[in-house]
């Protein structure tokens, strides 16, 4: 089971916050995570999306976060363009999906 990291960034604990209400299957727009710094006006949220992008990286090098473009997993390292953060997937479920489609064999 993954312990939960503490972290003194307030990017990260925002984007943290945000994925971990949302639940686990659910995705955040990081500029949710901006705006939650930042307030509502873009001239507030708008330079913090670098630092999103980059708090989201990290995360994700540590196994806290997964990366979506499409809706799939990305290379955090390769990321570009539009994309998603959600909470990684649950170890049980995981375990539950691959022994279930060891049934068909």
């Amino acid at each position: 089971m993954m312990e939960a990291c503490v972290t003194t960034d307030p990017v990260e604990e925002a984007i943290l916050r945000l994925v971990a209400a949302r639940g686990h299957g659910k995705t955040i727009c990081p500029s949710e995570a901006a705006r939650a710094l930042g307030g509502p006006h873009p001239d507030g949220w708008g330079p913090l999306m670098q630092p999103v992008r980059k708090a989201a990286v990290r995360l994700a090098h540590r196994g806290q976060l997964v990366i979506l473009r499409k809706g799939r997993p990305v290379d955090p390292d390769s990321l570009k363009g539009v994309y998603r953060l959600a909470l990684p997937p649950d170890e049980e479920a995981g375990l539950s999906a691959v022994s279930g489609a060891d049934d068909d064999i």
